[in-house]
């Protein structure tokens, strides 16, 4: 494992380099540091920031176009031992939730784009977990119907341990549901150890405050990055 020192050296090269996919994979392994109960902070405080990298970014923002907000809220909820369980009555939410994992809450959307003629949207969201290998991490809310501002408050739940997480992606996309016909895609956004801006914040507020209910808005996109996509 990279010591604070190294850590902090390998960021300086990766942007002065302005390696865009090195730089990623460092910021990867900042989660390492957050499970462990380190500040990541400390070691990339003396960071400069990339002016060409930057540039990147705001560029890759512009040419998307913005299709709606999305509140969503990320809590992690550790394993409870047994002891605690019982003397909690064993409480909401299953075994599965005992055993520790990521919950999702779906609460809203505002300004969505149109996709009907008459207007309105009929807007649905799906998340998964991905890599999803046995295609199991899919979940759906239920369809709103005209409007472009649903209410959702749903909650969906991974069991999943903090170091496999912080190795994921969790794609959340909105949708306009249509009879007879393939659904339109709205919009979405992706939360990771790799994304930027407010997504990389809320992603990494979660992984680093176990137990903690994370909620902000987000902005979706009519694309969704190409790094982040999985088979």
């Amino acid at each position: 494992m990279l010591s604070g020192a190294k850590h902090q050296l390998k960021l300086q090269e990766a942007l002065n380099t302005n390696d865009l996919n090195r730089f990623r994979q460092i910021t990867a392994k900042a989660a390492v540091f957050l499970l462990k109960g380190q500040d990541v902070k400390e070691h990339m405080k003396d960071v400069p920031v990339c002016k060409k990298n930057r540039s990147w970014e705001n560029e890759q923002l512009h040419s998307l176009e913005e299709r709606g907000r999305l509140l969503l809220s990320l809590q992690f909820l550790p394993p409870v031992c047994p002891d605690d369980a019982d003397a909690d009555g064993g409480g909401g939410g299953g075994e599965s939730r005992r055993r520790g994992g990521l919950c999702v809450g779906v609460k809203r959307c505002a300004h969505l784009a149109a996709m009907d003629v008459n207007g309105f949207s009929d807007p649905y969201v799906k998340i998964y977990l991905k890599p999803d290998i046995q295609k199991k991490s899919k979940h759906k809310t239920a369809v709103m119907k005209k409007t472009l501002n649903p209410e959702f408050n749903e909650e969906f739940f991974y069991e999943i341990s903090l170091s496999e997480l912080s190795k994921k992606t969790l794609e959340v996309t909105v949708w306009d549901h249509d009879l007879g016909r393939s659904n339109d895609f709205i919009g979405g956004v992706c939360f990771s150890c790799r994304s930027q801006g407010d997504a990389l914040r809320h992603w990494m507020d979660c992984l680093k405050n176990k137990g903690r209910r994370v909620e902000r808005w987000h902005v979706l996109t009519n694309e969704l990055p190409r790094s982040f996509v999985h088979d």
